[in-house]
């Protein structure tokens, strides 16, 4: 649980031609949607720190970084909240 965030990646996008590009083929950050995340993390202070993310947000992330991971059938992407690079509104 902690500050790890389950996503997965939006759609695909079709070019004028017709051809389907995804975000993570264009080796560029790619665009995410949240669909759970952890309550939070205790830092090396000892204080604990809020997730930000929920469900439902849309992120920027490497599309290299995300673990797969796969629950009764279910492939999903997992992240930690600091590797995220930005949210978008």
């Amino acid at each position: 649980m902690s500050d790890f965030v389950f996503l997965e990646y939006l759609k695909e996008k079709e070019t004028k031609s017709g051809i389907l590009l995804s975000d993570v083929s264009k080796h560029k950050p790619a665009k995410a949607k949240v669909l759970a995340a952890g309550p939070g993390r205790v830092d090396r202070f000892g204080n604990y720190i809020e997730t930000k993310l929920k469900a439902g947000d849309v992120i920027v992330i490497d599309p290299f970084l995300p673990r797969e991971v796969k629950v009764d059938d279910q492939e999903y992407l997992v992240i930690r909240e600091s590797e995220v690079f930005a949210k978008l509104n």
